[in-house]
């Protein structure tokens, strides 16, 4: 087949895009990798700065340090359940809410959506909200991460849009088989919708494993306190200089093993986002289509 020539007015145009391109990517990627670079980096050596893209001086030991801290693995190990148990949980929620409201012939249907659309932009402020949870006893409970987050009304308005773009005969012909409405959701629509189930679990994931304020707020026994929140208590007690601060602490009871408050809270930042990033890569196939087909119509 004949090759296409450009003109140099398209090669200029996709030269200025690929600089921008890759000027949003270094803004973007080299503040993360930096941490990353400091944080496997010695202490010591550390405190001499100048270190911007390699570690001088390659060291684990404020990893060795952050993973041997009760603290920060118990609150490893409430941000996993609660995104564990989350996620799904409100991916089953979102989708059974976005299915009733899909139906042309649901009685009070547009009522309804305008309703859930009405929460989107007023809300009670904390102080009720925070009276609602304790009324209904989720205060200082595991289940004060799960329950006020299985609805999303931007999700159920993402999947509910994506349903009511399939063909209506699908759900006909399931009918004329005998399927019931719950047979049709399970075996009919959700296989159909997997890319945007699968991109409002990751919006899902990424709010449970990132979440520290309900954690700091609804939540006092140290227990049920998440990754997010020992993180901020470290990097807000570092920023005060306090003595007594558990990234102090660490630091001081690790000297031979040359960390500081500095490599510790850098360490304690990539093990709190990098299982996260990871995830990522695995879904960005369904992500992309998701968010396509799901858009809301105008």
């Amino acid at each position: 087949m004949p090759t296409t020539k450009r003109s140099s007015g398209d090669l200029l145009y996709l030269s200025v895009v690929y600089v921008c391109l890759a000027i949003v990517l270094i803004i973007t990627f080299y503040p993360f990798w930096n941490i990353l670079v400091l944080s496997v980096n010695s202490a010591d050596d550390t405190v001499r700065g100048g270190i911007y893209l390699w570690p001088r001086v390659l060291s684990f030991a404020s990893y060795r340090e952050i993973l041997g801290d009760s603290e920060i693995l118990n609150g490893l190990k409430v941000t996993v359940l609660r995104t564990l148990i989350g996620t799904p949980l409100t991916v089953l929620v979102i989708s059974l809410l976005a299915f009733a409201l899909s139906k042309k012939e649901l009685v009070g249907g547009r009522a309804l959506s305008l309703f859930f659309i009405f929460t989107m932009y007023f809300g009670g402020g904390l102080i009720p909200y925070y009276m609602i949870l304790k009324s209904v006893h989720l205060i200082d409970s595991f289940l004060v991460y799960i329950l006020p987050n299985l609805m999303n009304v931007f999700f159920v308005i993402i999947v509910r849009t994506f349903m009511q773009e399939l063909p209506i005969e699908v759900e006909e012909s399931a009918k004329i088989d005998g399927a019931n409405d719950l047979q049709i959701f399970a075996r009919v629509i959700l296989p159909i919708c997997v890319p945007v189930l699968v991109t409002i679990g990751l919006f899902s994931a990424i709010n449970q494993w990132n979440s520290w304020f309900d954690s700091y707020v609804f939540t006092y026994k140290s227990s049920l306190k998440t990754l997010q929140a020992v993180l901020v208590k470290i990097l807000n007690q570092y920023q005060t200089d306090s003595f007594t601060s558990n990234a102090g602490r660490m630091a001081d009871s690790a000297k031979r093993l040359s960390v500081s408050s500095d490599t510790i809270r850098m360490a304690a930042t990539m093990v709190a986002t990098l299982p996260i990033i990871a995830v990522y890569p695995f879904l960005q196939r369904y992500f992309v289509k998701g968010m396509t087909l799901g858009a809301v119509k105008s």
